[in-house]
């Protein structure tokens, strides 16, 4: 395949035929390198001057790519984590593409060799049990998007849901009664359930009795019966933040986000006692080492450590004598 009719044709190939028929890959994986090649094809149409389906793939070669991501830190303020993850798009169809173009094999495997970026690994945020409770006494529960929205948030920050998970929950995710427990479709596309406590319980209870909204199936869902979008959810935090920080100072300085709540979730386990193992199969983590980074940032966990230690004991100065002048001859010899 080649001449500038080939990128076109690959990138359908690539997400019809690999992604979707052969790999099965989730929507989600779908859509966040949909976005990748969006914003590379409208960078390409910026520098280059060329519509997307005018492109071939030589335009795409390193020092292409290696621009694009660039401007994304630049002019996006993206971070490194997010420019790692375009380039992961952008390295699984250039692998594709050595398949179905191996005459392109050298510039294909220059783009391969893109090495990611390293990044700072800084600890991770989460909630106080005081900031919980501000947050959760906003919103107006007198009100259908109130009572909405004080569901999500109460859910969010007891099971520790993925955005995306939450989001997708409908209507028949959730058991009630004995064993009540929310149903969901994680990573990887494994199924989980996730024990609901009494308050939880009680909140879904009433909840469910919600007339719905032009008969939506989702569990929370926006004001036309459709799903809540991951920005919406976002939005709403925001507002509800933005109102407990009035009364709850420490909220000011932290900048919290649907998966703080998630974070918030696990540490509240770990100060609970919970192993560590079991923290991993509740949030649907693939490797207990990905739960661990809940004990480098729990600081009461580190203090209690410390505690257990015996203190070390300073001795007294002693006052200089000199040694006898015969004890000092025999040591000599």
């Amino acid at each position: 395949m080649s001449g500038a009719s080939d990128l076109p044709a690959l990138i359908e190939r690539w997400f019809t035929d690999r992604l979707m028929r052969h790999r099965g890959a989730s929507a989600n994986t779908i859509a966040s390198y949909r976005d990748t090649f969006r914003l590379l094809f409208a960078f390409a149409q910026n520098r280059l001057r060329l519509p997307p389906s005018r492109l071939s793939l030589t335009d795409l070669d390193a020092p292409f790519i290696c621009a694009f991501l660039d401007d994304l830190e630049e002019h996006r303020s993206a971070t490194a984590r997010t420019r790692n993850l375009r380039l992961t798009a952008i390295r699984s169809f250039f692998r594709y593409a050595s398949f179905e173009a191996p005459a392109h094999g050298a510039h294909i495997q220059g783009v391969l060799a893109i090495p990611t970026k390293r990044c700072d690994k800084r600890q991770i945020h989460f909630l106080t049990r005081s900031e919980i409770d501000a947050i959760l006494s906003c919103p107006d529960q007198s009100t259908w998007i109130g009572r909405r929205d004080y569901a999500l948030l109460l859910l969010a920050v007891q099971t520790g849901l993925r955005l995306s998970e939450l989001v997708d929950l409908d209507r028949d995710a959730v058991t009630l009664g004995r064993g009540a427990h929310v149903r969901c479709i994680g990573k990887g596309r494994k199924e989980r359930c996730t024990p609901l406590t009494k308050t939880a319980q009680q909140m879904l209870r009433a909840w469910l009795k919600e007339p719905r909204r032009r008969g939506a199936t989702a569990l929370f869902p926006n004001m036309h019966g459709g799903q809540l979008s991951t920005d919406g959810v976002q939005s709403l935090l925001n507002k509800y933040v933005a109102q407990a920080s009035a009364g709850c100072a420490s909220l000011r300085s932290k900048r919290i986000s649907p998966h703080v709540l998630r974070h918030t979730a696990a540490v509240e386990l770990l100060q609970a006692g919970v192993d560590c193992a079991v923290i991993a199969l509740w949030l649907g983590h693939e490797s207990i080492e990905t739960t661990q980074t809940y004990l480098h940032a729990h600081l009461e966990l580190k203090e209690a450590a410390l505690a257990k230690l015996n203190p070390y004991e300073r001795e007294r100065a002693k006052r200089f004598r000199p040694d006898d002048r015969l004890l000092k001859f025999l040591n000599a010899l």
